[in-house]
């Protein structure tokens, strides 16, 4: 049943960390480089948190993985949301988050006027990556639901979750946004929407992001109102904050439309032949989180 629900989201729902520290045991994290050769060879880096027993059922062909796309902030690396990622592991989804800028790239310019003041640019090389790195996932786990994807992302990440979405609603089953500024929600009612935001006077969220609570009752948009900061919303961030996101996203999920079911498969997909150069190689460690801010 579809439901809209703006709340205030206390820090004494902390009896989830128990459950998440005893889950991370399980749960399996490697970074992976894929190179887009219709970019240039574009390095598109991923960071992959899985469970592993659910892990091996997919590869031996006995379930499908339901696939959450985790999207970073503005100058913050992919590797600093291994919070939500494990929200995601622990209840058998396959947490894919990708890396979207690179030291290459040109600097953003805003610009008030420009649509979502002149990032959408950047917005849209992060549709792209989504998309590249989807299609190389599918060839080294062919046994997971790439057609309905969890969309989530943190600011410039959420912005590009919800564009993301907007552009593809048919290949997306939910989305979650950690106080995205720029692209207004989905109010189609076409998948559900959980939407954390902060109490920061150095970041607000530009006008028409946010549906009125009316729509948000109507359309299934759970808007979640917060004491934190901006910037809390990352590892980086203190413990309560990230602990009473944790427990407020596992509800969701738990509550959203039977998503966290793995649905069987009769067969096993073999892995696609990479050609000649293969488009990813594993990587031992990931990056030192950065402290910068986002945007």
């Amino acid at each position: 049943m579809k439901r809209g629900i703006t709340v205030l989201l206390s820090v004494s729902v902390l009896a989830a960390v128990g459950y998440f520290t005893a889950s991370k045991w399980a749960i399996r994290h490697e970074t992976v480089r894929f190179y887009d050769a219709s970019r240039g060879n574009r390095l598109v880096e991923v960071a992959v948190a899985v469970r592993r027993d659910k892990e091996m059922q997919a590869e031996a062909g006995m379930i499908k993985l339901p696939v959450a796309i985790l999207n970073h902030g503005n100058t913050v690396k992919f590797t600093e949301y291994s919070f939500v990622a494990n929200v995601f592991a622990a209840r058998g989804y396959m947490a894919v988050s990708i890396q979207h800028d690179l030291p290459t790239d040109p600097p953003m310019v805003t610009k008030i006027g420009e649509p979502y003041v002149g990032r959408l640019p950047q917005i849209q090389r992060g549709v792209a990556n989504i998309r590249f790195a989807v299609e190389q996932m599918r060839q080294l786990q062919p046994n997971a639901d790439y057609d309905h994807l969890t969309m989530v992302g943190h600011s410039m990440g959420g912005d590009i979750s919800m564009y993301f979405a907007k552009q593809y609603p048919d290949d997306v089953r939910k989305v979650v946004t950690l106080d995205n500024l720029r692209v207004p929600f989905v109010t189609e009612g076409k998948f559900k929407i959980l939407s954390f935001r902060s109490k920061d006077p150095q970041f607000k969220t530009d006008p028409g992001v946010i549906p009125d609570s009316e729509i948000c009752e109507k359309e299934g948009i759970t808007v979640v109102n917060t004491d934190f900061q901006h910037n809390d919303m990352r590892d980086t961030g203190p413990d309560e904050a990230k602990s009473s996101i944790q427990a407020m996203l596992d509800k969701f999920l738990a509550d959203s439309d039977s998503s966290s079911d793995i649905r069987p498969v009769k067969t096993k997909t073999p892995l696609l032949d990479p050609g000649p150069v293969a488009p990813y190689a594993p990587v031992g460690k990931t990056a030192t989180p950065a402290k910068a801010l986002t945007h």
